[in-house]
């Protein structure tokens, strides 16, 4: 079959020849429709410290995808071949005490398909039969395909009651407007993203119902003005892993504000912890989404209306992926979807 192989210690990836997966008894085979291109693929496209400390080479990468069941394990009864379906990319263990009490995501012994196990940049991918999430018939294998970043959005946007509340979400990547846009589908009264991309400033105006400001042209506080706030933003998502938003976060929260942190940032940097102390400022971080909370969650917000489909920004075929990850490494401001089928 064909897949998608870091090969190699360096930066770059590669389509090769590879066995098709085996499956366990407890396992299901996958035939791949389409995946999505993930902020962690660039990451281990360009080779960065990160990966080279993380990522066994050779490894088959991805890990956003939808696709079909053709092979089920002799242990698997309840899902069947033909079942159209998507994954949670996190693999646990069961012996740790927050999986044996059903907090999965919290699982020291967590691993990620495409980062530590066989990928879904590939025509087929093997995965367990507990990490299977059905499509409904509503959504398609385009947005099948990014079920994973939109939970990383959903996870943070619900990290906090956003109700009647204003928020602020810096960084205006795919899942920062994916954020946004679950913010004000669960009713936030303004949403405020900010960027110095223009690019990705404009593509969230497109997605949903969001003031975009320029940091680097506009300040806050007029924003905050123009919109009649006079304290500042009840909930904060900080989706960027830039120090400098993450600063103007923290100065731009309510006494008590709440934060919720998905962004990585490069490498560590200062924080003066008294703005948080006194301020009461409460941060939780965010990785990956609640198993399977989440999934149920945002399955539920995509049939009852919520619209996302324009943060993809470019659909391509499998066979196109040295110019899909060029794009995706030089800055498309959205998704981009690999069609393997």
């Amino acid at each position: 079959m064909r897949a998608l192989v870091k090969a190699r210690s360096e930066a770059g990836i590669w389509m090769e020849e590879r066995p098709m997966p085996e499956i366990g008894p407890d396992d299901v085979l996958v035939k791949v429709h389409k995946t999505g291109i993930c902020g962690t693929d660039i990451h281990i496209y360009k080779w960065d410290e990160w990966a080279a400390r993380t990522v066994p080479v050779p490894m088959v990468i991805g890990h956003e995808y939808a696709g079909e069941i053709v092979e089920l394990g002799a242990n698997v009864r309840d899902l069947r071949v033909g079942q159209r379906v998507s994954g949670e990319g996190h693999v646990i263990g069961m012996r740790s005490r927050a999986a044996r009490a059903g907090r999965y995501h919290l699982d020291p012994e967590t691993r990620g398909i495409g980062v530590n196990l066989p990928g879904a940049f590939a025509d087929y991918v093997s995965i367990p039969a507990f990490n299977v999430v059905a499509l409904p018939d509503s959504i398609d294998d385009e947005l099948g395909a990014i079920l994973d970043p939109l939970g990383n959005a959903v996870h943070t946007a619900l990290s906090f009651d956003v109700a009647g509340e204003d928020v602020l979400v810096t960084g205006a990547g795919p899942i920062g407007i994916m954020g946004a846009s679950v913010a004000r589908h669960c009713g936030a009264r303004h949403v405020v993203i900010t960027d110095i991309n223009p690019t990705r400033l404009d593509l969230a105006a497109q997605v949903t119902d969001v003031v975009p400001v320029d940091v680097s042209r506009e300040d806050l506080r007029d924003v905050m003005h123009r919109l009649g706030m006079r304290e500042g933003f009840d909930v904060g998502f900080e989706m960027s892993g830039a120090p400098p938003a993450f600063d103007q976060l923290l100065d731009n929260m309510v006494m008590g504000g709440r934060i919720a942190l998905l962004g990585l940032p490069a490498k560590p940097f200062p924080l003066d912890l008294t703005r948080v102390v006194f301020r009461m400022i409460t941060l939780k971080g965010i990785y990956g989404r609640e198993m399977f909370e989440t999934w149920h969650k945002m399955l539920a917000m995509l049939e009852s209306g919520l619209d996302i489909r324009k943060v993809i920004t470019a659909r391509m075929k499998a066979d196109d992926y040295e110019s899909a990850f060029a794009r995706a490494a030089g800055g498309e401001p959205g998704k981009i979807i690999l069609e393997w089928s």
